[in-house]
């Protein structure tokens, strides 16, 4: 009776500590990031000609969402001085000693061949070569080497979170095409205003950790024109796949009205001197993503 009550006692919170250190490399993965990362995904699945079986479809998703939250562990890893003094960034695993710097770079680096290699044996590799690009461009182009330097870092790196649905498509259909190219091009022109919305009412963390952000190194007046530049550039993207017969006319109306709202929102920013309408506009930017993509695929089903 000793033994078992002692027993009970030791285990609850060696217990409690493995559901601490399992969270603790959940949050590695970015998993609110994955998200939006993994959804884009599945609409290239959705939206694709042909047919894939439904076990490998989930076998697709799965590799797209492990694929991406390893690269979200390697960033973490490289970037966590940067984690340190920055406010949004501080409590992360890495920087408050949860997590060793080492296990998380081999985390992130087992996991990136991990799903690379089984999109490649399970679905096929053109898929495969997509991922493992697109983890090379966030890790590498972006994470290590724009990140420090260019103002024109998320406009450029910003290509990385645009490749799921690309690889989504080609899951399915074993190629890339001029469809799937348009809705790379509609997440890469929707990253930096989504971006810089948050750039500006953090931009006091990005000095602080000496990020060349686009309103630390350019101002927010001429963050906020470009912002506006890239949400009007993507008009004729957003209504690309009502013309090139991907959607129908429930898209064109529905995504005509959101594209409109993004404009507005835009112009909001332009003209405030708070942050009010630059917080609006980042909510509202991971909403209208999540609908253009949904509308699109519910139109096509």
């Amino acid at each position: 009776m000793t033994d078992f009550a002692t027993y009970s006692f030791d285990a609850a919170p060696e217990c409690a500590r493995e559901e601490t250190r399992i969270r603790d490399f959940i949050e590695l993965l970015k998993p609110r990031v994955m998200t939006l990362v993994v959804f884009s995904g599945v609409a290239g699945i959705v939206l694709a000609p042909g047919h894939l079986h439904p076990f490998l479809q989930l076998v697709a998703v799965f590799c797209i969402a492990v694929g991406a939250g390893a690269s979200g562990a390697i960033n973490m890893w490289y970037e966590q001085d940067i984690d340190a003094v920055m406010n949004r960034t501080k409590n992360r695993p890495i920087v408050t000693g949860r997590v060793d710097s080492a296990e998380a770079l081999g985390f992130g680096v087992v996991l990136t061949f991990l799903s690379v290699g089984l999109m490649g044996v399970a679905v096929n590799w053109t898929a495969a070569a997509l991922l493992a690009f697109a983890s090379f461009f966030y890790v590498v182009i972006y994470t290590v080497w724009l990140k420090r330097i260019t103002p024109q870092n998320i406009v450029i790196g910003g290509a990385a979170g645009a490749f799921p649905p690309m690889i989504g498509w080609a899951a399915v259909t074993g190629n890339v095409s001029l469809e799937s190219l348009v809705m790379f091009t509609l997440i890469f022109l929707w990253t930096p205003p989504h971006f810089w919305a948050l750039a500006l009412y953090r931009n006091d963390d990005y000095k602080k950790a000496n990020v060349p952000m686009m309103p630390v190194v350019a101002g927010e007046a001429s963050t906020k024109r470009q912002m506006v530049l890239y949400t009007l550039l993507m008009t004729p993207v957003v209504l690309a796949p009502y013309f090139m017969g991907m959607s129908g006319v429930i898209y064109l109306v529905i995504a005509s009205l959101l594209h409109l709202m993004f404009i507005v929102s835009s112009f909001r920013v332009l003209r405030e001197t708070g942050y009010r309408f630059a917080r609006l506009m980042f909510g509202y930017s991971i909403f209208y993503l999540f609908a253009l993509f949904t509308v699109m695929m519910l139109d096509k089903v």
